[in-house]
């Protein structure tokens, strides 16, 4: 009876474990876009570079608020910031020195991420605009912090095990 119970546990753990754990994006958040001038390597090398000198901005923008009021405050106070490092960054790589930073009410195209549909629409958020704004974005929220940037590539190919599992594979 009693190694029944602990089957009968470990299988309700197991079905309880939602391997494809997908985050939401609150209607209340703010979200952080760098859009490329094109799709160009050039272009999107420059991105990479602009999102890897604002990494500390970001996180100091992302994980410093504990409210949604707190969060507009920081970032409204940190536009001529995030404008001096893109400016420097622009500068530092010979590259076309336009570009937009704009805190407001900003057009999000529909986007799919992770099984998860982002609808089109205009969202409080934080976007840079280089050049033409025409190429791939590097995107995240601000509040609350779901930005996890990192200046290395993030692993693809990413295997997850469940201790629990390997106990049941291994006696049965």
């Amino acid at each position: 009876m009693k190694k029944a119970l602990i089957i009968l546990t470990i299988i309700i753990m197991l079905l309880s474990i939602n391997k494809e754990e997908k985050i939401i994006i609150p209607k209340n958040a703010i979200r952080f876009r760098v859009i490329a001038n094109s799709n160009s390597e050039n272009d999107q090398y420059i991105k990479k570079q602009v999102v890897n000198n604002l990494n500390q901005e970001i996180k100091k923008l992302s994980f410093q608020n504990k409210t949604l009021e707190e969060s507009r405050e920081n970032i409204k106070n940190s536009v001529g910031e995030v404008n001096t490092i893109v400016n420097n960054t622009l500068r530092q790589l010979n590259a076309n020195n336009q570009f937009q930073v704009h805190y407001g009410m900003n057009y999000f195209p529909k986007k799919e991420y992770e099984g998860v549909v982002y609808e089109e629409g205009e969202y409080e958020s934080l976007v840079i605009t280089l050049g033409e704004g025409k190429g791939e974005n590097f995107w995240c929220v601000l509040f609350p912090p779901l930005c996890l940037l990192d200046t290395k590539e993030e692993p693809k190919n990413v295997e997850y095990k469940s201790f629990v599992k390997e106990l049941l594979d291994k006696y049965f």
